[in-house]
């Protein structure tokens, strides 16, 4: 089971960097072929752009996104791109939450609010990958955990002055 878990920790983050590069390049593949079931969404979210110019532009972004992905390379400025992107896909809830919330509601989502609400976790994952890649690290490393001694507690690592709080005399 530890050899599992040291295999999953060195190639967790290439893993999240790959998968988000391959899913990039596949939807951007669907748009520019016009092949995409969400041509509308898109289009709609932004009526004020030519659609047969801005979903096949999109596509080849995404495309770019994925491929940048999958090399490695430059992933702070890559990552900052990938989540302007994603953080417009929330243009949806706001110009078109007839179509994202049941009943206007917005606790209760339709399948395109999850659809578009999903792209939390998207972003997440990419701020994982460009944090790991921009304070140096191996970006194709998990950060390591630090062993821990039989039935020690993982406060025991941490510095008395952040795991007590102290006490000041007065």
């Amino acid at each position: 089971m530890r050899r599992v878990r040291d295999i999953v920790n060195r190639r967790c983050v290439l893993l999240l960097r790959v998968s988000l590069g391959v899913i990039f390049i596949w939807f951007g593949a669907l748009k520019l072929s016009n092949s995409t079931p969400v041509a509308d969404l898109v289009a709609d979210t932004v009526p004020f752009l030519p659609r047969d110019l801005f979903v096949p532009a999109l596509g080849a972004f995404e495309v770019l996104l994925g491929a940048a992905l999958l090399i490695g390379r430059w992933l702070g400025p890559v990552v900052f791109l990938m989540v302007a992107h994603l953080a417009g896909t929330f243009l949806v809830l706001v110009t078109q939450p007839q179509i994202a919330f049941e009943g206007g509601n917005p606790l209760y989502l339709t399948m395109t609010g999850e659809f578009v609400v999903k792209n939390i976790v998207l972003i997440s994952a990419g701020l994982v990958v460009a944090t790991i890649s921009v304070a140096g690290r191996d970006p194709l490393a998990a950060a390591q955990p630090m062993p821990l001694g039989v039935g020690q507690s993982p406060l025991a690592v941490v510095p008395a002055t952040i795991a007590e709080p102290s006490t000041v005399d007065s």
